[in-house]
């Protein structure tokens, strides 16, 4: 069932031209239990196929989904190549992997998918990519598909470490990158900003509220974007929120539920200085539940747009296999 999801939504914040912009399909949305359906998003300038996966959970379920739901017909796909067009997408539109942290459900589907993968970059915080390197694709876990660690090394992924508020650019794309760190239960985790010219999208990967987290991370991220979001430049942000507001803080491990979510919204508008009005906040990560209850999506969107007011953000909860355009 979709929650307030449209397959492609163009949305255009005030002031800004009908150029650049972004094109998402979410190849895995959830954030836990449904192991074909991890947290993946594949982030391309409009109109342009070459492009960047947002953590990589599931990647070729997740494109197969987006291939029977039309998320993906646009590519272009050249005549006579001898791979499906999942193949072709996975292989040669993604260019490389912006990974927020090393837990399985945001890593798993590049294991599997690696032994069919062309050679790319691995982008990431050192903390995170050392942990891929020493833990994951170690010869034990999984052959060493890197070229760190242990040896054999196959070579195909190069890991390049993200300094922090650095800006670089995406190799084979259009795209730049800037990593800020995020507090995750104690684990580094990141949100990446990426640019397309003159436009911004911030993707968070998880984290856990300022306060609960004894972290001034979300508050030094606002701060960071502020400038962007005065310049209506930032387009859209795609951010978790795990749990609904049944959960107790104390069980929340470094994730966010609405009331947080929406106290950290409020605390990004009041450093930003501008309105959020009409700012398409995608939802990630929600956790599915073994419990015979209301579909989590459900709730959180309920809980989300009953403390929208004073914000006027534009949620949406993220779906594998859907498709927005942000420009």
């Amino acid at each position: 069932m979709r929650w307030l999801l449209v397959l492609i939504g163009m949305w255009v914040w005030p002031f800004s031209a009908l150029a650049g912009g972004f094109d998402v399909v979410a190849l895995g949305a959830h954030g836990g239990l449904e192991d074909g359906n991890l947290s993946a998003y594949l982030v391309r300038p409009i109109g342009e196929d070459r492009g960047v996966l947002c953590d990589a959970g599931t990647i070729f379920n997740g494109l197969e989904m987006a291939e029977r739901r039309g998320a993906v017909s646009a590519i272009a796909i050249p005549p006579g190549t001898s791979w499906t067009r999942s193949g072709y997408i996975a292989r040669e539109v993604v260019k490389g992997y912006l990974i927020s942290h090393a837990h399985l459900d945001h890593v798993a589907g590049l294991l599997v998918l690696s032994p069919d993968d062309a050679p790319k970059p691995i982008y990431a915080l050192a903390s995170t990519n050392r942990a891929i390197s020493q833990h994951l694709f170690n010869g034990a876990i999984w052959p060493n598909m890197g070229d760190r660690g242990n040896s054999p090394r196959i070579g195909l992924y190069h890991y390049r470490d993200l300094s922090i508020a650095v800006s670089i650019s995406i190799d084979g794309t259009n795209l730049r990158v800037t990593a800020y760190p995020l507090s995750h239960g104690g684990i580094a985790s990141t949100a990446f900003l990426i640019e397309n010219g003159s436009d911004a999208l911030l993707y968070l990967g998880d984290t856990g509220p300022d306060d609960i987290e004894h972290s001034h991370a979300l508050h030094a991220l606002w701060q960071a974007i502020a400038l962007r979001l005065q310049a209506h430049r930032l387009k859209a942000i795609m951010v978790e929120c795990s749990y609904d507001d049944s959960r107790p803080d104390q069980l929340l491990f470094g994730h966010l539920s609405p009331h947080w979510l929406l106290r950290e919204l409020r605390e990004m508008q009041k450093i930003g200085g501008v309105s959020l009005k009409g700012l398409p906040v995608l939802v990630t990560h929600i956790k599915p539940t073994l419990k015979a209850a209301p579909a989590p999506e459900r709730t959180i969107l309920s809980e989300l747009e009953a403390g929208n007011s004073g914000l006027g953000v534009r949620f949406v909860i993220a779906e594998q296999g859907a498709h927005w355009m942000w420009r």
